[in-house]
């Protein structure tokens, strides 16, 4: 292997390079301005995004590594740049998404002087990065930042950090890089054990009434096809946690919906009556479970994890089957019976008429004169033939969108889960759509998010991005609102904003828009935005009072869903 000598900056490029990293989201700042100077001379091999803040970057990571299923890299500078970054990263680590954050940081001498812009990245982002690191000799850079995309990337992933003192960017060294491929202790997946593979196939083959929840480790792990093949030869019905939304087509008959808080009326209704629960690359979340001791409780528990700390921490397993989801549902499904379970998946049927009846026909078709959120969404939904990258952000819109938008395509929903972080949406529709180039990415964001990282419209002008920005305006913090009204005898306690003007701001910036208020210029409006060349924005006001059901109230049981109010 050839190595010659470069700047410790020089080889922090180089390594992306390596790595096959083509983007990267950032700030500059005094503590990483040598990795700034070294980019300056790699324009033509790599694309660097300024976003407006750090945060806006570390989320326009997050929904390029979404959508991609490669590690997002972020750079910022030390001190405040540095932390900016921890609520992306936070978010990151819950929901599993690969993240490669590289930091600046002030030169080793000053380590713990609190020089300028001095922060402990290191200690703040312990908690909530998968594997940290600081760098202080130029002569490390190469193998920490391939050890850094091995771990970010492998078992289930997560977000990285490695902080480069300022000397170390400075400083020589002979470069050389080898991928990383085996670190000593770590170990990414367990192999799959046959023998509980068989255990969990004989319960599914005597089960009456069996339930598959999938979540985001079958798109991880690109398990789509072996989980389809799964749910078509147990002929069991199948749903979907909100980051498995995508997983499998909308439309597949064996799909029944989503789970938990704001799911649908049947798998919520239907998991305590289940006597087999099988649980494919999801944590059993609280937004799921309810109160867990009343979950699934006649039911035995079948769980498909790669990360061994998931097992029996929420829901007692009966049968645990470690290991890649890919690997282990091919091998259970070549050990189960064909089979089938019409009566069963007709309870789900029936459930879906009573939903239709209560709730979703009024959200879709509304005859009241406000317009809904629902409404919004089945109509963009329909125009892009449900081909399109669904980017949400946090609250009643998300929660609205991910029961109404349809999907075709796996890693075509990038929302925040586990977290729930509001301004998420804006800059990871960034990430997004300089991901998949060739698709059409919506945002659908409330009017409360959209001010949180709204600066970021800046670097979607600059770059030219052609997302669909939906804010759906209700001059509140809706979810919150929602909860007063509902358990808090409608005390509107500072969940009431005073917006701007959302248009005229985007205008500032450059970016095309208009604003509906009338259900007369709904259709055209979104067919405007869709037809658009460039990015655009459409401010569509909404009903102030327009909920989100069935809902599961907090330390409630999933069986205690909630139809209306």
């Amino acid at each position: 292997m050839t190595t010659k000598k470069v700047t410790g900056s020089q080889a922090v490029i180089l390594s992306l390079l390596e790595e096959g990293v083509d983007t990267i989201f950032g700030y500059p700042g005094g503590a990483i301005m040598p990795v700034y100077d070294a980019l300056y001379d790699f324009d033509k091999n790599v694309k660097h995004i300024l976003t407006r803040h750090e945060q806006g970057a570390v989320h326009a990571a997050e929904g390029y590594a979404r959508v991609t299923g490669k590690a997002g890299v972020c750079f910022a500078t030390s001190g405040p740049g540095a932390t900016n970054l921890i609520t992306g990263i936070a978010d990151a680590m819950i929901d599993s998404t690969p993240l490669v954050c590289i930091t600046g940081q002030v030169a080793s001498p000053l380590l713990g002087t609190d020089a300028f812009q001095e922060s402990d990245v290191v200690g703040i982002s312990m908690p909530v990065t998968k594997w940290n690191y600081q760098i202080t000799t130029p002569e490390e850079i190469p193998e920490a930042i391939a050890q850094a995309f091995y771990i970010a990337q492998t078992g289930r992933p997560g977000p990285v950090l490695i902080d480069i003192t300022k000397d170390a960017q400075f400083g020589e060294l002979e470069f050389e890089y080898k991928q990383c491929t085996k670190i000593r202790s770590y170990v990414p997946e367990m192999p799959v054990d046959p023998f509980k593979v068989k255990e969990a196939a004989e319960i599914i083959d005597q089960a009456k009434k069996p339930l598959i929840l999938f979540g985001q480790g079958v798109i991880i792990g690109n398990a789509e096809d072996e989980l389809k093949a799964f749910i078509e030869k147990t002929g069991i019905p199948a749903a979907w946690t909100l980051l498995g939304l995508s997983a499998i087509p909308t439309d597949h008959p064996l799909n029944v919906g989503m789970l938990g808080m704001h799911g649908n009326y049947g798998p919520n209704l239907l998991t305590n009556e289940a006597d087999v629960i099988i649980a494919v690359g999801m944590r059993f979340d609280d937004r799921v479970t309810g109160k867990v001791s009343g979950y699934a409780t006649n039911a035995k528990i079948i769980h498909l994890e790669i990360d061994p700390a998931e097992i029996d921490k929420i829901v007692k397993a009966t049968v645990a089957v470690l290991g890649n989801s890919k690997k282990s549902l091919k091998m259970l499904t070549d050990n189960v019976k064909e089979n089938s379970h019409d009566e069963w998946i007709e309870r789900f049927r029936k459930c879906d008429m009573i939903e239709n009846e209560k709730i979703i026909h009024k959200d879709l078709y509304p005859e009241k004169p406000g317009l809904t959120m629902g409404e919004v969404i089945r109509i963009a939904a329909d125009k892009t033939n449900h081909e399109a990258i669904l980017v949400t952000d946090v609250g009643q819109h998300q929660m609205i969108a991910s029961r109404y938008f349809k999907f075709r395509n796996s890693k075509s929903n990038v929302t925040s889960g586990g977290l729930g972080t509001m301004g998420f949406g804006l800059p990871a529709s960034m990430g997004a759509q300089l991901g998949k180039p060739e698709r059409t990415v919506i945002a659908v964001i409330g009017d409360g998010g959209f001010q949180m990282t709204i600066q970021e419209l800046g670097t979607i002008a600059q770059n030219k991005l052609p997302v669909k920005i939906i804010v759906l305006n209700n001059n509140f913090l809706g979810m919150v609102r929602q909860w007063q009204q509902l358990f808090f005898e409608k005390r509107y306690s500072f969940t009431e904003l005073q917006n701007p003007d959302f248009i005229t701001i985007a205008k500032g910036f450059g970016i095309d828009g208009h604003k509906v208020e009338k259900r007369d210029n709904l259709d055209g409006g979104i067919q405007k935005m869709l037809d658009h060349n460039g990015p655009y924005l459409l401010e569509v006001v909404i009903e102030k009072e327009d909920n989100v059901f069935p809902m599961v109230p907090t330390g409630a049981s999933v069986s205690e869903v909630i139809l209306e109010p």
